[in-house]
């Protein structure tokens, strides 16, 4: 056979693909007519894992990789639940960091609604206004976003997923406003601290504001000529703004670690991570004996560090992120010690891990 029949074959079968894809769709669009119909949830993680199961178990016959199929089949199942209404709360405004990565996640075309605040966003996901919502916890150069793991600890809400997102900052201006004429340049602290040698070498003074795409909004509204945005490419378009310098983040491996947010858990998928935040007894060597649970179960640690309480001077949380799922008999057994030398100990949730970018 040809290279040009074979070519032809897989044409054919890509138009074949594409059309069972279209029906699939259109039968999700009827479930979440029926699921709303009935007051049922849009996400039902049960069925979720049963047809991933499904479709991994005919790839093994089929003698193709059920890991890849897998991977292939999140992103399908991704976009036949954003047809059923699912719909996603970010921090910010349109072009911001966290929709993006919100589209990242769940596809570009989910649905997506702003908010001023986190706690907004916290709110609207534990009163069930909406069934997702992504919030940013880490980025590899600034390190945690602490409000939003203070938060984690007072809402009734469960990481559900993470996606890590490389960022990438360009500095934003209104058309006719040269690198020269720039004096202050306004965006969020994390963003400003990501491109400080940048702002640095150019002698420019930081302006601390809530959003990065907000920022941009307000130069263009204020018209102010003798400042800049740092933002994304998205929020530049947008709002109709300039781009006077791309790349201009400190470290070319920028990346933001979000969180995903519901009120339902991820199922096991064999590739899991889980967060938790505990406050131990205060006598000697309860640390010790908490990191020796992990280390005589073989669990890997993947990250640790601690907050202050906020109840008592000089007390702390510690927040962990662990390498398995919370159901898996190893993390049980973990979580049962802990809870015997812990004051509080909460599960944030497990997830599948993300893939990096």
């Amino acid at each position: 056979m040809s290279l040009s029949s074979i070519r032809k074959n897989i044409d054919d079968i890509d138009s074949e693909m594409v059309n069972l894809l279209a029906e699939r769709i259109k039968l999700a669009r009827k479930i979440g007519l029926e699921k709303k119909k009935s007051g049922k949830n849009v996400e039902d993680r049960q069925r979720e894992s049963e047809v991933l199961e499904h479709v991994k178990a005919l790839a093994v016959k089929k003698g193709i990789s059920g890991e890849e199929v897998e991977w292939l089949y999140r992103s399908i199942l991704r976009a036949t639940k954003n047809v059923q209404g699912i719909e996603v709360a970010f921090q910010g405004l349109a072009g911001a960091y966290s929709q993006e990565a919100a589209f990242s996640f769940f596809g570009p075309s989910v649905p997506t609604k702003p908010f001023d605040t986190l706690e907004e966003v916290f709110d609207t996901v534990q009163d069930g206004s909406i069934a997702y919502a992504i919030i940013p916890v880490e980025n590899s150069q600034e390190g945690s976003i602490t409000r939003s793991y203070d938060l984690l600890l007072d809402h009734d809400v469960t990481v559900c997923g993470e996606v890590l997102f490389r960022v990438s900052h360009c500095l934003i201006a209104n058309k006719g406003v040269k690198i020269d004429n720039i004096k202050k340049v306004y965006s969020h602290p994390q963003a400003l601290g990501q491109c400080h040698g940048f702002l640095t070498k150019l002698g420019i003074e930081s302006m601390p504001a809530y959003d990065t795409a907000g920022s941009v909004k307000m130069i263009k509204e204020q018209k102010i000529m003798d400042g800049a945005a740092i933002a994304s490419t998205s929020a530049a378009r947008i709002y109709g703004m300039k781009i006077i310098a791309s790349e201009i983040e400190d470290n070319p491996q920028n990346t933001t670690r979000f969180f995903i947010l519901s009120k339902q858990s991820s199922a096991p998928t064999g590739n899991d991570k889980t967060s938790i935040a505990v406050l131990l007894k205060h006598r000697p060597g309860t640390l010790y004996e908490a990191l020796g649970e992990f280390a005589c179960r073989k669990i890997n640690l993947t990250k640790i560090e601690s907050r202050p309480t906020k109840q008592k001077p000089w007390e702390y949380n510690f927040y962990l992120d662990f390498e398995g799922h919370y159901k898996d008999p190893a993390v049980r057994q973990t979580l049962s010690k802990l809870e015997e030398i812990s004051l509080f100990l909460k599960v944030l949730g497990s997830y599948p891990r993300a893939k990096q970018p």
